[in-house]
C-alpha cells in the first residue's frame, strides 16, 4: 500500500514541479523516475514501519515523505552535477561535491510552494493511515 501511495504522490509532485523549472527544460522520464523512488521508499520505509498504532503509521508516512524528498533531490542534484562537471563547470572534485548540496538547496527552494508542501504532508499522512489500515486488515 505504501509503494502504491508514494508512487502516485511523487509522480504528482513531479508534475507540479515541472512548471517551476526554467522554460525549455527537457524532462524526459522525470516523473516516472521520481515515481520509482517513491515506490521503493514507500515499500521499504513505510511498508516496514506502518504497523501498530495509527500515530506510528502517520509518523512513518511523514518520515517517508521527507525521505522521498531528500533522495529525489540528492539523486537529481548528483545527475545535474555530473552534467555540469562534463562541461568543466567545476574546478575540482570538492567543488563538485559542494555543488551537489548547492543544487539540492536551489531545487528545494523552487519546490517550497504551498501546493507541493501540502501534497507531501497530506499525502504522507494519508499514506501512513492507509498503510497502517492495510497492515491491520490483512496481516
Amino acid at each position: 500500500m505504501g509503494a502504491i501511495c508514494f508512487g502516485f504522490i511523487v509522480w504528482y509532485v513531479s508534475e507540479l514541479f515541472k512548471p517551476l523549472m526554467p522554460e525549455g527544460t527537457a524532462f524526459g522520464s522525470f516523473s516516472e523516475y521520481n515515481s520509482l523512488i517513491g515506490i521503493v521508499l514507500g515499500w521499504s520505509m513505510l511498508g516496514l514501519r506502518a504497523h501498530g498504532s495509527k500515530n506510528s503509521s502517520i509518523s512513518a508516512g511523514l518520515t517517508t515523505s521527507a525521505a522521498v524528498l531528500f533522495w529525489a533531490l540528492l539523486i537529481h542534484s548528483v545527475i545535474e552535477m555530473i552534467k555540469l562537471s562534463l562541461r568543466k563547470h567545476y574546478d575540482g572534485p570538492v567543488e563538485a561535491l559542494v555543488g551537489v548540496f548547492q543544487l539540492m538547496i536551489e531545487y528545494a527552494a523552487m519546490m517550497a510552494t504551498p501546493e507541493i508542501i501540502i501534497v507531501l504532508v497530506v499525502g504522507g499522512l494519508l499514506s501512513g493511515m492507509l498503510s497502517g489500515w492495510a497492515e491491520r486488515r490483512w496481516l
